[in-house]
């Protein structure tokens, strides 16, 4: 395993980051076998584990905590906030006192006293980002957290949240956590290189495209839509949509590709995103032992020019095949109100 420094924190990460939003009700409800699958990856040299509060409600970061306790020092402990954990108001985004009260539930379900990396879900327009930046300043001087950063920004965003804190003298993000995969490359156009222009770690996430690198889907083949995230959105899989048809006209090509390379198709989708100089570590979350495994296999695979040059051909830089699922979409485009003037404005223009 390698290991690379995590943005300007002087904290060592592994180059793969073993993601657990499939352990617990949402992928693999066993915690006993959960313990296992986090317990193997640390005994081949990951030491570095990403959760969120939201993962099955709460439950993954109990699955963690669980999993870590005897060997917590040897872990560098990364979770999130942001989306909502339970009903009403006040319940989730990035105010002070959302972020107050839940990086103490955070705690008590990881059972430590400390994160090594809190980060921020996602963006929060309700919210000034100078409140975010304070209140989570505030977090690393108690001793409650170490280091802080963002998941899913936007390059301007990151870009505006370093002018606030350093206009208003706040400590700022110190990494981003951006979708990164062979069929999603949009990040490469600004994300990244904002990140390594302000010296930011970066740990991408959804390497195996929500499964369409898994090898498990096939174009011209019925693939399995009775587990994982196929059972939760068939749809996401359907071969008649043109979206997921080009998806799976890529995926064999790459899939040639790697096999011409002598490994997987998933092995050349984990490595892929590590031959990129502005990313630190690549999450990988299996909710078996047997993807785990298969997953590790590729880390030992460094991509040549030949080959970036090759995935350049089939899937060009810069571009998304699809919108990562989950990924933050600007309220300007999500929100119609937002690119239209009142009716009594437009009457009076």
């Amino acid at each position: 395993m390698r290991y690379r420094a995590l943005g300007g924190t002087g904290i060592e990460v592994s180059v793969h980051c073993l993601g657990t939003m499939m352990l617990g009700a949402v992928g693999n409800p066993d915690h006993d076998d959960c313990v296992r699958i986090i317990h193997a990856a640390l005994d081949q040299g990951i030491n570095f584990v990403d959760t969120a509060d939201m993962y099955s409600a709460g439950e993954s970061e109990e699955i963690v905590g669980k999993a870590l306790r005897g060997r917590r020092n040897d872990v560098v402990l990364a979770t999130k906030v942001h989306f909502p954990m339970g009903e009403g108001p006040n319940r989730g985004g990035n105010s002070r006192r959302w972020i107050v009260q839940e990086v103490e539930e955070s705690l008590k379900r990881l059972r430590t006293d400390w994160i090594d990396l809190y980060q921020v879900h996602r963006p929060d327009r309700s919210t000034d980002v100078e409140e975010t930046l304070s209140v989570l300043g505030d977090l690393v001087r108690q001793g409650k957290i170490r280091a802080f950063g963002c998941s899913t920004f936007p390059a301007e965003q990151i870009v505006d949240s370093h002018y606030v804190a350093e206009r208003r003298a706040l400590p700022r993000f110190r990494t981003e956590q951006p979708p990164y995969s062979l069929l999603a490359r949009g990040v490469e156009a600004s994300v990244l290189p904002v990140c390594e222009r302000w010296g930011m770690g970066v740990l991408t996430w959804g390497p195996l495209a929500s499964g369409f690198l898994s090898g498990r889907y096939r174009k011209g083949v019925d693939g399995d839509l009775s587990r994982g995230r196929a059972l939760l959105n068939p749809a996401r899989f359907d071969p008649t949509i043109p979206e997921n048809q080009v998806k799976l006209e890529v995926a064999d090509r790459l899939a040639e590709l790697a096999g011409q390379l002598g490994r997987t198709l998933p092995e050349l989708a984990v490595a892929f995103p590590l031959a990129h100089r502005a990313v630190t570590s690549v999450i990988i979350g299996p909710r078996t032992m047997e993807q785990l495994d298969g997953l590790l296999k590729g880390a030992s695979l460094t991509l040549d020019d030949e080959t970036l040059d090759r995935i350049d051909e089939i899937v060009p830089p810069g571009t998304n095949l699809y919108q990562p699922d989950g990924a933050w979409r600007p309220p300007a485009l999500a929100d119609p109100a937002l690119r239209r003037r009142p009716l009594a404005d437009r009457a009076a223009v």
